[in-house]
C-alpha cells in the first residue's frame, strides 16, 4: 500500500468508532462513500478488531485484491 492509500483509508475512516471489527469499517466507509480502490483495499483487511486507522492502514495488503 502506498503512503497515498493509506491516506485514502484514514480519510474513508474519519470519525469512525474504535475499536472496530473490519466488517464494521467497511460498513462505515460504504456508508460515506469511499472509492472503489479504497473499498478494495478495506475488503482486504484481515479478520480481526482495530483499534485505529492507523492500525487499519498498516493491516491493508501491499496489493489487495
Amino acid at each position: 500500500m502506498t503512503k497515498a492509500d493509506k491516506r485514502r483509508v484514514r480519510k474513508a475512516l474519519q470519525g469512525a468508532d474504535f475499536p472496530a471489527t473490519e466488517e464494521d469499517l467497511v460498513s462505515y466507509a460504504q456508508e460515506r462513500g469511499a472509492d472503489v480502490k479504497t473499498m478494495i483495499a478495506l475488503r482486504s483487511l484481515p479478520a480481526g478488531i482495530y483499534d485505529d486507522s492507523e492500525e487499519v492502514a498498516d493491516s491493508v495488503p501491499q496489493q489487495p485484491g
